[in-house]
């Protein structure tokens, strides 16, 4: 645990080093440049919008809005859900001035599977007039299905995952490797977050998990044919039911948060800390505490087109004190938007702690315009199982890939989003209506 948290705590510092270098070796350019840019002065590249393609050039552009809804049909097929139709995409609004109030965003999700199952999510972010405060929501309701593979990111070390095909993270594959289970599950967690000074936050918030009808499907507890699944044998080990578990507590929470846009940002940094605490007086089964700490930032490459850069995302979640329920532990998806992981389904790799990394390149295709762009991405993760003395950084399990981006709607940088990645044993598609991170 102690090497896992210092291990972490030093990776955060890799992408500022990388921005304060891109910044230097900018500041250089421009000092021998400067005689050529006063006779020749750049011309910067003007964002559009896939609709701009289609007014007439004489016909004057509407003037922006402050309410924005970016509403798709949600249909695919995959494994875990079988056929899936619904619809899904993301709210975008201003609550104030634009001057000088930041884009508030929804996800949400609603939709149906031939599996039975009922997937229900809206995950907000918003920021109030003039930013004095910053809201962070995430409600959702499933009548779902996951399979699960044990803890630690080494588990299972057998089995081909098939391939994905999934809307916001939502879905994966059922194998022969993983315990598939089914579950209902309630989620409501809402931080108030106050502004301090300029882009700094503190708050509290209310946290509650509630997962029930649990069916664990590959456990058989026969007298001459037992098999035992890892969320049993956990489960019963911590003294939680293995039929139904909730979790109820309140947190403090810390924010950074310099962004640009945070659907899509050009340039600046998000950081926040979060330390929860599970109560039995609340109505959770044990005492339990949980540390979030997440960074990420953005370094430009290009002074004509802000569209051009590297953006880096780092966090790591811990079980700190007493213990977690099974599907509360941390694992891939466990992030506010379930982002994390492309090139693994939700829950993939789970443990009692969790730190994961990820790098993406983006850059324009249609030039200049910044109608259309692109993506190349890689991220890896690592969880630990104390019980099988896995440790952190033990095994890391890396995935890559690539993506679409087409501008939907330049005033709140609103993409339709298309990625493609390829992890280890495993693959999938992806469909957003904003940026991973």
């Amino acid at each position: 645990m102690k090497n896992g948290l210092r291990l972490f705590l030093i990776s955060l510092f890799i992408p500022w080093v990388t921005a304060l270098w891109a910044g230097h070796d900018k500041a250089v350019k421009t000092a021998a440049g400067a005689d050529t840019l006063k006779t020749q002065p750049a011309r910067d590249c003007q964002q559009q919008a896939i609709g701009d393609l289609f007014r007439k050039k004489e016909k004057a552009p509407k003037p922006p809005k402050k309410f924005m809804a970016l509403v798709l049909p949600n249909i695919s097929s995959n494994p875990s859900n079988g056929f899936l139709l619904g619809v899904g995409g993301t709210f975008g609004w201003y609550m104030g001035p634009r001057e000088n109030t930041r884009v508030s965003s929804a996800p949400f999700v609603v939709a149906v599977t031939s599996r039975k199952q009922l997937i229900t999510f809206l995950k907000s972010n918003v920021y109030t007039r003039e930013d004095k405060f910053f809201l962070q929501g995430d409600w959702r309701f499933y009548i779902y299905s996951q399979p699960t593979y044990g803890l630690g990111s080494n588990s299972p070390d057998t089995g081909n995952l098939p391939n994905g095909f999934n809307w916001e993270g939502q879905g994966g594959p059922k194998d022969s490797a993983s315990f598939p289970m089914k579950y209902n599950y309630i989620k409501f967690s809402e931080i108030v977050n106050r502004k301090l000074v300029e882009n700094f936050y503190a708050g509290i918030g209310y946290h509650f998990d509630y997962y029930y009808a649990i069916e664990d499907e590959k456990l058989h507890l026969g007298p001459t044919d037992t098999l035992l699944t890892p969320h049993y044998v956990y489960s019963t080990d911590k003294k939680y039911g293995t039929t139904k578990y909730m979790v109820s507590g309140l947190s403090a929470n810390l924010v950074y948060d310099s962004r640009d846009n945070q659907a899509n940002p050009y340039k600046g940094i998000y950081a926040n800390i979060n330390y929860r605490y599970n109560f039995k007086l609340l109505g959770s089964e044990q005492d339990a505490s949980e540390l979030w700490m997440e960074f990420r930032t953005y370094a430009g490459l290009s002074k004509k087109n802000p569209r051009h850069l590297i953006g880096f995302w780092v966090f790591g979640d811990f079980n700190v004190t007493g213990n977690l329920p099974y599907m509360t532990l941390p694992s891939l998806g466990g992030d506010q938007r379930a982002r994390s992981g492309r090139g693994y389904v939700n829950g993939r790799f789970r443990g009692k702690d969790m730190v994961y990394g990820e790098v993406e390149w983006r850059f324009p295709i249609w030039p200049c315009s910044n109608i259309i762009g692109g993506v190349i991405f890689a991220n890896a993760t690592t969880t630990n199982n104390p019980a099988r003395n896995v440790a952190l950084f033990q095994y890391v399990q890396p995935a890559v890939g690539f993506g679409i981006r087409v501008m939907i709607n330049k005033y709140f940088r609103t993409n339709l989003n298309l990625d493609f990645a390829i992890g280890a044993q495993s693959q999938g598609f992806y469909f957003s209506g904003q940026e991973t991170f």
